[in-house]
């Protein structure tokens, strides 16, 4: 049975001192805390001042509690009063930005937003919201469902790089170019044979704008949506 389709209180027994809103509410703080491994029945009960076999009463299981937290922060996703505008290109913009904002708040979720098809009712909401926006370029379902599939494949793409780089940062103290700068010396070694004069040109004049994840998510957002405008899908 889907989480999603059972009853949120128990039939019998005693009244539930907690809800299950609370519950993944706790278990999303500790995730994006401390990550996906800190989550464990156990865990989640200590955190809200429950015993772990009481939780069983809401989830049957820590997979249950993981949809039910994939769930509710695809709410985020479709924020309360934005609706799309009829301007596709400009929806889906920023349909991709909020997008990348969710996960980079919740990292624990990059992993798995392709990997679990989630069914449940925001999951559900975020689909028909995205179909929606998509609906001025006149193509067919499959078209559609292949232009939110391309975006949505460049947003987890680029958020696991991003995440990717923020955790070697975490790990050795150093921004990307401060990195390269370390490097210099076997760098320069390699470079004097004179074979290579486009990463001479980079670590002469390059760099510093490459840095602002920003302007990189954007350059690579309007030339995806450049693609789509030029060739919609049939």
């Amino acid at each position: 049975m889907s989480i999603f389709t059972r009853p949120e209180e128990p039939a019998r027994g005693p009244r539930p001192s907690f809800s299950r809103a609370r519950l993944t509410e706790a278990a999303i703080g500790v995730a994006d805390a401390e990550g996906l491994k800190a989550i464990s029945m156990r865990r989640v009960a200590a955190e809200i001042g429950a015993g772990t076999m009481s939780l069983y009463r809401y989830v049957s299981s820590k997979d249950d509690l993981i949809e039910l937290m994939l769930d509710a922060v695809s709410a985020e996703y479709v924020p309360d009063g934005v609706e799309p505008t009829g301007d596709w290109r400009a929806d889906l913009r920023a349909f991709a930005e909020r997008g990348r904002q969710v996960v980079l708040r919740h990292p624990w979720m990059a992993p798995l937003v392709a990997a679990r098809q989630t069914a449940g009712p925001n999951r559900i909401l975020m689909m028909e919201r995205a179909l929606r926006l998509l609906e001025p370029l006149g193509s067919s379902t499959d078209g559609l469902l292949t232009v939110i599939g391309s975006v949505w494949a460049y947003v987890g793409g680029f958020v696991a790089t991003e995440l990717a780089e923020r955790e070697a940062f975490r790990a050795s103290g150093m921004e990307l170019m401060e990195f390269m700068t370390a490097q210099g010396a076997y760098i320069q070694s390699v470079l004097d044979g004179g074979d290579y004069p486009m990463w001479r040109r980079m670590l002469a004049e390059g760099g510093r704008n490459y840095v602002d994840p920003e302007a990189r998510f954007s350059y690579g957002l309007e030339r995806l949506l450049d693609g789509i405008e030029a060739r919609p899908p049939s």
